[in-house]
């Protein structure tokens, strides 16, 4: 690919006649070329939802003044096409119009005009805004780039991720895709406020990284000289606030995790996190439920979501298996006695995982059954599960913040969720024990002495608000960004961010 700093000798020369013209627009306008001073009044969705019906004749006869602002996108004799946010919508201007206007004389596309006249119809059908004045037209922003060719389009996929703001103006599936992010997160906050939920906002830069596995971002706190991380989950300090009183909570939440990019992992994501007193994990997967099938019908009109090769019915029930039942699934070679039992089986499991190509590391030698049985899990069948599943009962060993199970204390009564594969949501029955959390916390130190930088700190703080009492509660977190690939039919994390981290190019 062409450095982005590295332009070609034809495109320096467009640029270069651009430039001329502006200097031209600057030497005969009261505003150095950039005029503000016109108020656009319609858009050009709007137009059409009032007027696209109408014939030429009656459009003639009702000569409606308009005024309309936006970015050329084509241009051809008499006319040019303008794009706002809504859609797009013709300019014309008579040819000898043209001839005295300085404005016209210098477009290009991708410059940004106004237009200002009466609302007409094209003989092919399409609305038009006659200028009937030549200070009705006006270049308001003039484009020293030239746009990639509308044929072509920007076909370089790592430029359209680096340089966003042009994929915006040339793509309209981009576009759409923003929007339909921006009205799902909007529909989750109904969802969740329509039911009692208070949105709430929690620090980003924290002393103890907490609420997840993953190794953080740091960084420097110069007014207090303390070394601080970037959040990488809300998740301890929303259910402080469980313990002070806020029983239903959530934050639409940007996280941090200095972990590797893929078509799946951005390390600065979205997700939202909710917590509700007086519930189990069983109530978080029917709000899980709920919440899906709803946002479907508000975004997409229809519960049935397609990707890829796919379709999901988002209004049916979803499956719900054990992680050991989804090993047992996907692995006929393996014995349902070892993993059912598999603390008394834990060289068995050795040998599972070294065969399914768990990688061997140091870090092994903190690892119990749990930690195993899950690694298992993700080599043989987190990939398999393409209708949504709840996977539950996962183990305490991995599950450092979910409460034991009570019959079977090797597992905790928690979830995950999976859609076409991907880990789309976690939650579980919380675990409000404080002397049982501290043990945990202590698991955890034990692993990251051992070489595991993802494992827990130990947050003094939080046992301390446990023991003030935490009422019995059910928390989940949902990848936003892996949620809007699934409603857009995306296939890399990359799509659906507005700037996705990349690589510095080489000078």
């Amino acid at each position: 690919m062409t450095d982005q700093n590295q332009t070609a000798p034809d495109e320096n020369k467009l640029i270069a006649e651009r430039r001329a013209k502006l200097v031209k627009l600057r030497e005969n306008s009261k505003a150095n070329g950039h005029p503000n001073d016109f108020r656009r009044e319609h858009l050009s969705a709007e137009l059409k939802e009032v007027h696209g019906a109408k014939d030429k004749a009656t459009l003639a006869e009702e000569a409606h003044p308009v005024s309309v602002a936006g970015r050329i996108m084509r241009k051809g004799g008499p006319f040019v096409g303008i794009q706002d946010s809504t859609g797009s919508v013709q300019i014309y201007m008579a040819k000898a119009m043209q001839k005295e206007s300085d404005a016209w004389q210098s477009l290009d596309i991708g410059d940004i005009v106004y237009g200002r006249g009466t609302l007409q119809l094209s003989g092919k059908g399409e609305l038009y805004v006659e200028i009937g004045d030549l200070n009705d037209f006006q270049i308001l922003t003039k484009s020293l780039r030239p746009l990639p060719d509308k044929f072509h389009g920007l076909a370089d996929q790592e430029l359209k991720y680096r340089q966003r703001y042009v994929d915006l103006i040339i793509n309209e599936e981009t576009r759409n895709t923003f929007l339909m992010r921006s009205r799902i997160i909007e529909g989750i906050r109904f969802f969740l406020s329509q039911r009692g939920f208070m949105e709430v906002e929690t620090p980003m830069l924290q002393v103890i990284p907490g609420g997840a596995t993953a190794k953080p971002f740091e960084t420097h706190h110069n007014a207090l000289d303390i070394d601080m991380f970037l959040r990488i989950a809300p998740e301890l300090y929303l259910k402080r606030l469980v313990v002070g009183g806020f029983e239903k909570v959530f934050e639409i939440n940007r996280n941090f995790r200095n972990e590797g990019l893929s078509t799946r992992h951005n390390p600065e994501f979205t997700m939202i996190e909710f917590y509700q007193a007086y519930a189990d994990y069983r109530d978080m997967m029917d709000l899980t439920e709920g919440m899906l099938k709803f946002i479907a019908e508000q975004v997409l009109g229809t519960t049935t979501v397609p990707y890829g090769d796919s379709e999901y019915d988002f209004a049916q029930p979803f499956e719900r298996m054990t992680m050991v039942d989804a090993i047992l699934k996907y692995n006929d070679d393996m014995e349902a006695d070892v993993l059912n039992n598999a603390e008394a089986n834990l060289e068995t499991l050795k040998e599972y995982a070294q065969k399914v190509g768990v990688p061997a590391s140091d870090k092994q030698k903190a690892w119990g059954a749990g930690k195993y049985i899950c690694e298992i899990f993700e080599a043989t069948a987190e990939e398999k599960l393409d209708q949504p599943t709840f996977i539950t009962e996962y183990p305490w060993e991995v599950s450092p913040l979910a409460r034991r199970n009570d019959n079977n204390p090797f597992v905790t009564d928690r979830f995950e969720f999976f859609v076409g594969g991907r880990e789309l949501a976690n939650g579980f029955s919380e675990l409000n024990d404080a002397e049982d959390q501290a043990a945990r916390f202590q698991k955890q130190v034990e692993e990251k002495d051992a070489g595991d930088d993802e494992a827990m700190h130990y947050d003094e703080d939080y046992i301390r608000a446990l023991e003030y009492g935490m009422p019995p509660t059910a928390g989940e977190g949902i990848g936003i960004d892996r949620l809007v690939m699934l409603f857009t039919n995306s296939h890399t994390i990359k799509d659906v961010i507005l700037f996705p981290h990349m690589k510095p190019q080489a000078d």
